[in-house]
Formats: structure tokens, C-alpha cells, sequence
């Protein structure tokens, strides 16, 4: 198995880390620990260095870039903003193990009110795009972030129509990911069609409107890719309880309860095509 979205090196995981990380690789669970600035970029990379079959992602999530208090199925944390600084990433990603960039994207749903809304977004794309250019610089895939409303007031377009946009602007040239995908059906052929995969977690295994369970029919089966995104996002049977990297097996079995496949074959599906995109 793989989780190819961990957040194992953020503070809700600062006493435990060393289990966490045991119990997934004693489920021979390979993962991928995402950054979401420097020092949670640089924690992946320690994780990855120290432990067999842990990898490390590193980039600077959109909220991020402002101070803000941020409030997450219960964990409550204040941001601290960062500049991005295309070098010092740059230079991280020399480190062992950095297999992709990111994650990076446009989030509309967490914005503070010390500036109009509009300079943050311009902000979140000028910000975006220089995490794609870093990634085909350095030829590896990048880890995308969408969030917003479905509309957030500056315009027809959706957030995943604007990430979209901004993709086909800067196409990721080693593909990369759209994590924890939720956008509208008719757009998962757009964003394969730039090399990108479609990871599902927990919701898949919870959500009552059958949305994620049909982008999931509308991804090709070598497009689907398996993940967490814990602490967050706890899938069933486990809701209520902090997510890690061992629940990542409850996610492969509701996708191979929807497609009417077995355990195994999901596994090795989605573990293949992580090692393709990652290419570890």
C-alpha cells in the first residue's frame, strides 16, 4: 500500500511520530510525508531519511501565505506567513527522497480579513506557478491543493476551474497529483488529460452524496492514486479518531468495494501507479 499524502511531520503528531510511522511500515505501507512550509518541508525530509520506504514532498501551502487562525476537524492552529523563496526550496529538494513539489494550489476557503481577498488570490497564483516551474525545472511531479466555494465572488469560475487554468498556462511537464479532488465530474478528463493524477481518501469512505464515488468511476484506472491527508480526514470506521498512514487500507477497500475489484488488485493498482508518477 501506499499513502501518497501524510502529513506525519505536523505537530499533531509531534509525541507519537516514531508509532505512527511504525505501525504504516509494518503494514509494508509506503509514505509520502507532505510539506506545508519550510520546517514541515524539512521534517518530511528528516522522516524520509530516517525510515525505509518514507519519502518526503516539500512546498508551501496557500495558507501559508497569510497569518491566520485555521480550524480543521478540531485542531486549531495559527498560521505563520511565508514568503516563498524559490531557492531555498530549490535547495531542499537536493536533500534524499524529495520525490515531488508541493503541496501548492489556490485555497479560497481560508482567507484572513487584513487584506482584500483579491490581492491573496493574485498572491496564491503568482505563488503557484512558481512551484510548477520549480518542479519541470527539477523534473518532478507536483502535489496540487484545490479548495474554495463554488463560486468566491471574483467570478463565474470555480477554484478548480482556476487551477485548471493556471495548469494549461504551465502544464507540470512530470505530471503530479490533485489531491483529494472534489471538483466537478466533467473536469477529471481535463486534468488527466495534463498529467495529472487523482488521489481519494477518507471522504470516499463517508461522503453521503455519491460525488467522490463517481469521480472515482470518471478516473482512469491508471490515473488513481491513494491517500490520507492525515490527521485529517479520518475514514470510516475510524471517524472521530486522529487519520494516519496504517488507515490508508480502509480507503483501497472502498475503492475496490465501488469498482467491484479485490483488495489486492486495487493495491497493486494504485501502488504501481505511485511508483510510476514518483518514480520510486
Amino acid at each position: 500500500m501506499i499513502d501518497t499524502h501524510a502529513h506525519v511531520n505536523f505537530n499533531a503528531f509531534k509525541d507519537d511520530f516514531d508509532d505512527v510511522i511504525k505501525r504504516g511500515l509494518a503494514q509494508n505501507t509506503q509514505i509520502i510525508n507532505v510539506g506545508s512550509q519550510l520546517s514541515t518541508s524539512k521534517r518530511a525530509i528528516d522522516f524520509a531519511k530516517q525510515y525505509a520506504n518514507c519519502f518526503a514532498s516539500i512546498g508551501l501551502h496557500p495558507i501559508h501565505l497569510q497569518d491566520m487562525l485555521v480550524e480543521e476537524e478540531g485542531e486549531k492552529f495559527t498560521t505563520r506567513k511565508e514568503d516563498f523563496s524559490y531557492e531555498a526550496y530549490k535547495e531542499l529538494a537536493k536533500q534524499p527522497k524529495v520525490i515531488a513539489i508541493g503541496e501548492t494550489g489556490l485555497d479560497y476557503w481560508h482567507l484572513n480579513n487584513n487584506e482584500p481577498a483579491a490581492v491573496a488570490i493574485a498572491r496564491q497564483k503568482q505563488v503557484f506557478a512558481e512551484h510548477i516551474k520549480l518542479a519541470n525545472e527539477l523534473n518532478l511531479p507536483v502535489i496540487v491543493h484545490c479548495r474554495g466555494l463554488p463560486t468566491h465572488g471574483f467570478g463565474k469560475a470555480s477554484a478548480y476551474d482556476e487551477i485548471l487554468e493556471e495548469l494549461t498556462k504551465q502544464p507540470p511537464e512530470n505530471g503530479g497529483i490533485m489531491h483529494c479532488f472534489g471538483g466537478l465530474i466533467d473536469l477529471v478528463e481535463k486534468f488527466v488529460d495534463l498529467g495529472l493524477y487523482i488521489s481519494f481518501n477518507g471522504i470516499l469512505t463517508f461522503d453521503k452524496t455519491g460525488h467522490i464515488a463517481d469521480i472515482l468511476r470518471a478516473t482512469p484506472d491508471d490515473k488513481i492514486l491513494t491517500e490520507t491527508d492525515c490527521p485529517y480526514l479520518t475514514p470510516e470506521p475510524h471517524r472521530g479518531k486522529r487519520n494516519e498512514p496504517a488507515f490508508v487500507e480502509f480507503v483501497i477497500k472502498k475503492i475496490a468495494e465501488i469498482k467491484g475489484m479485490t483488495f489486492d488488485k486495487v493495491d497493486e493498482l494504485t501502488t504501481n501507479n505511485a511508483k510510476r508518477l514518483f518514480a520510486i
